[in-house]
């Protein structure tokens, strides 16, 4: 795997891919994009920070590309939508930097607050004057966080051991966070009524963008202090200037601009204000986070290499990290049970039905469920298809995808099923795991019980003596021998379904001859690489 950095990146956090065998890493800060858009295409990964910006140029350009890592929480330079249109994993680190944002959001404040920048320039300068920089306590201040997720909660904690009253707005949010946070949930109109401290913890997206323009300043009270330590763009920068000027906003400290680095003469003139306290995005510049954040995007390449779940993918499907440990198995075998099941079929299904039965029902299946469904449509497609766009493209295949579940398992504590119907007719195949090993218990209306191995031959054939026989002797005369058979009837004298594992592959003019010798109704060789795999990632 080759992948490109392109933005400074603590080399420190890095050093699980320098280290990696199949991985070479390519270091290459400071490309124009026109020079990034000539050697895109020799790449399977870029690693970038805000300073590239990875959009639909960038993208067509890339023609190997597998990832976009992100070393940091925002994902506002990357065109989410076409990576994901593309197949193309876009990964973040979302929490290495979020105690980093969180102390800096409080250095502002606290800064603005006691004026402590005029105060080391006047000392520095010569002067020794004290009365131009008294400044206010946070103590007894009601202090709104708008978004408490991972880096809002921590500033909110912060302002409680400060005395302030905290009021919190997240639509996202349960009361039980808010609770535990010591914070109280009130509306957007509460926060600007109501709030001294005014800070904003969101992402930046189609909802967020300009959320605190002219009609929210004119809700808020006269003298607030407004913080953004999370993106430019966020709160209307014309409108904080034009609020400052007038007196209503007391001033604050801003992190983040809506062009980095400034352009406008607006920006500009906000920066200069001296009722601002004002860095060049540095929220997440500690050397720890940088660490970290690296660590966390490098972790997430090596999964994708080692076919493991990703955590911190951005747009593909993912499990409660809490449960991954128990549901990784289940990843294993859908893949199993889709690879198994697309074999049987002759043309591409019209509908695809994932049954999830048993205590597994209780949980979020979608992980599984993409997984299964990207399994089958590479057996379809000539193009990559990935957990990121296999659903985009069944929708483009006009293939209908439904999700079923029940808590009833009958014999088994868990059971996962792949119904697939093709012009009126539906193959039927359902797993369950063996100490964590996948097996096939069904098969149509036959109770089966085997574990997939890598060469294997199913049949369908009217029962009758000296069948299994005849299937033996063909397999020995032509030195393909039987690992194991695994046999189902309909009844006496009825259809059987009989599946052989073998120790190698079976050609087709073999299986030719086994079905002029059965009369069989149905013979299809199978080819299961993943059986193999998914023992191995249990550990047999």
């Amino acid at each position: 795997m080759k992948i490109i950095v392109t933005d400074e990146v603590s080399a420190e956090g890095l050093a699980l891919l320098i280290e990696e065998p199949r991985i070479e890493l390519d270091v290459k800060l400071g490309l124009k994009k026109e020079q990034l858009l000539e050697i895109i295409g020799e790449y399977d990964a870029i690693i970038t920070r805000s300073g590239t910006t990875v959009d639909k140029q960038l993208l067509d350009a890339a023609s190997r590309l597998k990832i976009v890592a992100r070393a940091g929480v925002g994902i506002d330079n990357v065109d989410v939508d076409y990576a994901s249109s593309k197949g193309v994993i876009v990964v973040n680190a979302p929490f290495g930097n979020t105690n980093s944002a969180a102390e800096h959001t409080i250095a502002l404040l606290l800064s603005f607050c006691r004026n402590i920048p005029e105060a080391n320039y006047s000392l520095k300068s010569g002067e020794w004057k004290r009365a131009p920089f008294t400044g206010y306590e946070l103590k007894g201040k009601t202090a709104g966080v708008i978004g408490l997720g991972k880096v809002g909660g921590r500033v909110a904690t912060r302002l409680k051991a400060f005395d302030c009253e905290v009021l919190a707005c997240d639509p996202y949010i349960g009361q039980k966070r808010a609770h535990d946070l010591g914070v109280k949930l009130v509306s957007h109109q509460e926060i600007y009524k109501n709030c001294d401290i005014i800070t904003v913890h969101t992402p930046l997206n189609e909802e967020t963008r300009d959320m605190i323009g002219l009609n929210e300043f004119t809700l808020m009270k006269s003298g607030v202090i407004i913080m953004n330590v999370a993106r430019g763009g966020i709160i209307n920068e014309k409108a904080l200037l034009d609020n400052i000027k007038s007196g209503k906003v007391l001033g604050g400290a801003i992190d983040v601009w809506s062009e980095e680095p400034p352009r406008s003469p607006d920006i500009k003139e906000l920066i200069g204000s001296k009722n601002l306290v004002v860095t060049p995005h540095l929220g997440a510049n500690t050397f720890e986070a940088q660490v970290n954040v690296a660590i966390d995007v490098s972790r997430e390449i090596i999964n994708y290499l080692n076919d493991k779940p990703m955590e911190n993918a951005v747009n593909i499907p993912r499990f409660d990290m809490a449960l991954m440990e128990q549901m990784r198995p289940f990843l294993n075998l859908i893949k199993v049970i889709c690879d198994f099941g697309i074999q049987l079929l002759d043309k591409n299904p019209d509908k695809l039905t994932f049954l999830y039965q048993g205590g597994i029902a209780h949980y979020d299946c979608s992980p599984l469920t993409v997984r299964g469904l990207s399994t089958l449509l590479n057996h379809m497609m000539d193009q990559d298809v990935n957990m990121v766009n296999a659903t985009l493209i069944a929708e483009q295949m006009g293939i209908t995808v439904e999700e079923s579940k029940s808590t009833q398992a009958d014999a088994f504590s868990n059971i996962v099923t792949l119904i697939a119907e093709c012009e009126g007719k539906k193959r039927t195949i359902s797993g369950a795991l063996f100490d964590g090993a996948p097996r096939i218990v069904r098969l149509r209306d036959y109770q089966m019980d085997f574990a997939p191995e890598e060469h294997m031959l199913l049949l369908h054939y009217a029962d009758r003596p000296g069948m299994i026989g005849k299937i033996g002797t063909i397999l020995g005369q032509h030195d393909i021998n039987i690992a194991s058979m695994n046999l189902g009837r309909s009844g006496k004298k009825g259809e059987a379904m009989v599946i052989l594992s073998l120790d190698s592959a079976i050609p087709e003019n073999i299986t030719g001859e086994i079905r002029e010798a059965t009369e069989a109704t149905f013979v299809r060789a199978l080819h299961m690489p993943s059986a193999i795999n998914s023992r191995c990632s249990n550990g047999l």
